[in-house]
């Protein structure tokens, strides 16, 4: 298996395209493992000239479970008081970034989805030297007042961890038709597939409630945003119920000179009818950061 050792810990990672290509680094959200940013996704930016590097954030997927600290306490964080936080985003930046070192990248083209999107934020603000363009999508600013959900997507964020394989998948099926694409819906055939297949990897719910606690801890990334001088992407869907639209709007008016790129009847997800034109906008951002 391909890990890396990064910031005291072990990630695991996959690569697609040439190595010579301008280097992608893809940032997964909340919970999620590697296997979100399907690879059919990854071929498409492959084929746009990009070294794809997928992995899986601490504490989900095949990565190292950060263990033995606080128990995360939500109510708590979300009144304010992060004191059970094991860590933050800045750290899971940090991670990040000795991934790039592991591999010998110097700089890289970044990209992350919902948690993956505030991530990238934080690399950017804090490293920019390792940045050469940011898409955010489907995230916000970390200001409580945008890109807040809806009370039924609040609802299935929070729901206590299934106790079968069975019913995490039937979980996982009733969280997507709540928070996904209303205009894109999955063949229910396969995406219990890919819920399961997910699920055989690996099912760890104490590192989501760390990671949702890490999230809270990690505070409103808007005036540091305003000083971030890379070409910007910020991705959003109309009709996302879990961070809604205000989120990426807040992102993209943030970052000087960003792009805001939303689509109708996007949710919480990203529609593989879509993946064309993610690529092509994000392809445009890269072209842009790399001077042609």
């Amino acid at each position: 298996m391909p890990t890396a050792r990064s910031n005291g810990i072990e990630l695991y990672y996959e690569t697609h395209g040439d190595p010579s290509g301008r280097p992608l680094l893809l940032v997964m959200g909340l919970g999620a493992q590697m296997t979100l940013w399907r690879p059919e996704f990854c071929e498409l930016l492959a084929r746009e000239g990009f070294y794809v590097i997928r992995f899986d954030n601490r504490d989900v997927g095949l990565s190292t479970k950060i263990e033995g600290g606080p128990a995360p306490d939500l109510a708590k964080a979300m009144a304010g008081d992060h004191s059970t936080a094991s860590y933050t985003l800045w750290d899971m930046a940090d991670d990040a970034v000795g991934l790039l070192d592991a591999l010998g990248i110097g700089s890289a083209h970044i990209a992350g989805a919902s948690m993956g999107g505030m991530i990238v934020q934080c690399m950017v603000i804090a490293h920019p030297e390792r940045v050469r363009s940011v898409t955010s999508i489907m995230s916000t600013t970390g200001n409580p007042e945008v890109g807040q959900p809806q009370p039924e997507a609040m609802a299935a964020l929070l729901a206590p961890p299934p106790a079968s394989r069975e019913a995490a998948i039937e979980q996982g099926v009733r969280t997507w038709k709540i928070i996904g694409s209303p205009a894109y819906q999955p063949d229910e055939e396969e995406l219990r597939e890919r819920i399961a297949a997910d699920y055989d990897r690996c099912f760890y719910p104490m590192g989501t409630a760390r990671q949702l606690v890490a999230i809270l801890a990690t505070g409103d990334r808007t005036a540091a945003l305003r000083e971030v001088r890379k070409p910007a992407l910020v991705i959003h869907g109309e009709a996302d119920p879990l961070v809604t639209l205000s989120g990426g709007k807040a992102t993209a008016e943030a970052i000087p000179g960003a792009r805001l790129l939303t689509f109708p009847g996007m949710g919480h997800d990203l529609p593989p009818a879509l993946y064309p034109e993610f690529v092509r906008a994000m392809a445009e951002v890269a072209r842009a950061a790399d001077g042609g």
